[in-house]
């Protein structure tokens, strides 16, 4: 059975040496490559192709890396199971009447299956994350500015970050230590990492470490996650890490908040895609408004629709206040409690997912299951931090991923602390 892991099957070759040179790497479909479609998972650009690389491919060229094509994923990486994409869902290698997760889901399945050696995703709330935990490989979602997301189709530009996806640790830190680095094309990009070895950084010496481990993040998850989450914190107690309980009381409110900023942003994104200015025309006839109407409702599956009229609401006269504005008064509060958590600890610990993988069709008719099963992912991302899901074992079955939060560009630590994780 296929997994409908790739969109587009066209390679795209690298420089003959380098650090990745002979490996392949799979790149999300909202990552812009010259010469080759690059669809956002959407019939509003199924037949886009880009005039340029975004920067993270040409470093991926520079490094040797091969492409082997573009990966399936959420329409416009709205969504957590990769069953929105106009091109069918992705399957999960791990069992195959299963979601992989998502966005990412195509990245996350071709590294599992092994159809890539290393995958580029995305993560706007936990993209990367939860196809990672999903198909039981290793995915990192960078501090915001660390990566550049110049070539990336926009989604929520305050809280995506482009992050690698690979089958360990140290590969992923590989991956990423190619990608990193400041962009003269991205103003959000950072000096700092840029010079750092994450690979190197990935030894599993945690003697000394203290893991903070937040129980709103634990409370509400399956019974089998977690118990294979504390049995992953015990193996790192017994490699010499302190464990400790602390509190982020503005969790409860963080998934809310995310997603009034997040379809807010979206709203406001893709009001240029109206079949004039980017994406699916039809052809349509008519005066402007009713063209636009007719092309955006035939080239947006009802996902995105859904987002785009709830962000248009929030943003709109009179509830701007109310919501958006309520929203990121929130953010603040998510980035205070964390701020106050790394006081204590040095690393943050929860199940990435507080669900083992659904099976197919099993979300789409109730949105809101899906959009809460963001719950330990979205916080990371109100409060543009890193963060890396490793595979913590399995229940029933299937695989559970365990999430390690650092500090602003706390990247070397997570990395430390996964290896752990991932050798015990």
């Amino acid at each position: 059975m296929s997994l409908n892991a790739y969109i587009t099957e066209e390679t795209i070759e690298g420089s003959e040496d380098g650090p990745l040179a002979g490996r392949t790497v799979a790149v999300k479909d909202n990552i812009s490559t010259e010469g080759v479609r690059t669809t956002c998972g959407s019939k509003m650009l199924a037949d886009y192709v880009p005039p340029y690389d975004a920067t993270v491919v040409e470093r991926l060229k520079d490094a040797g890396a091969t492409v082997p094509g573009k990966t399936n994923m959420d329409e416009f990486g709205m969504g957590t199971t990769t069953e929105t994409s106009y091109f069918g869902p992705t399957r999960n290698p791990v069992d195959e009447d299963r979601v992989p997760g998502g966005s990412s889901g195509g990245s996350a399945a071709a590294v599992a299956a092994g159809d890539a050696d290393l995958a580029l995703g995305s993560d706007t709330g936990g993209s990367i994350r939860c196809p990672a935990a999903f198909c039981g490989v290793v995915g990192i979602k960078p501090t915001y500015g660390l990566v550049s997301r110049y070539g990336l189709v926009a989604y929520a530009n305050s809280l995506e970050q482009i992050g690698p996806i690979a089958p360990t640790v140290e590969e992923a830190a590989e991956l990423l230590d190619v990608v990193a680095g400041p962009d003269e094309n991205d103003g959000t990009t950072r000096e700092e990492g840029a010079d750092t070895d994450f690979a190197a950084a990935a030894e599993g010496d945690v003697d000394g470490l203290t893991v903070g481990v937040p129980t709103e993040l634990v409370e509400g998850a399956e019974d089998g996650v977690v118990e294979t989450f504390e049995a992953a914190l015990e193996d790192l107690r017994s490699r010499g890490a302190t464990v400790e309980e602390v509190a982020l009381p503005s969790a409860e409110y963080a998934v809310a908040a995310y997603y009034v900023i997040a379809m807010s942003e979206a709203s406001s994104n893709l009001a240029r895609f109206d079949g004039v200015r980017y994406g699916h025309s039809g052809g349509f006839d008519g005066n402007w408004n009713e063209s636009f109407a007719e092309a955006r409702s035939e080239g947006f599956g009802d996902e995105v629709k859904r987002r785009i009229l709830l962000g248009t609401y929030a943003l709109s006269a009179g509830y701007h206040d109310k919501y958006y504005k309520q929203a990121q008064e929130a953010r603040a509060w998510v980035k205070r409690d964390f701020d106050d958590a790394f006081a204590d600890v040095d690393v943050l610990a929860s199940p990435t997912m507080p669900i083992l993988p659904p099976e197919l069709g099993e979300s789409l008719d109730d949105p809101l299951k899906m959009y809460l099963a963001d719950a330990n992912t979205t916080p990371v991302n109100l409060a543009n931090l890193p963060a890396i899901s490793v595979p913590a074992g399995e229940a029933d079955g299937l695989p559970v991923g365990l999430q390690l939060v650092g500090p602003a560009f706390g990247e070397e630590t997570i990395v430390n602390a996964a290896a752990a994780v991932e050798q015990a």
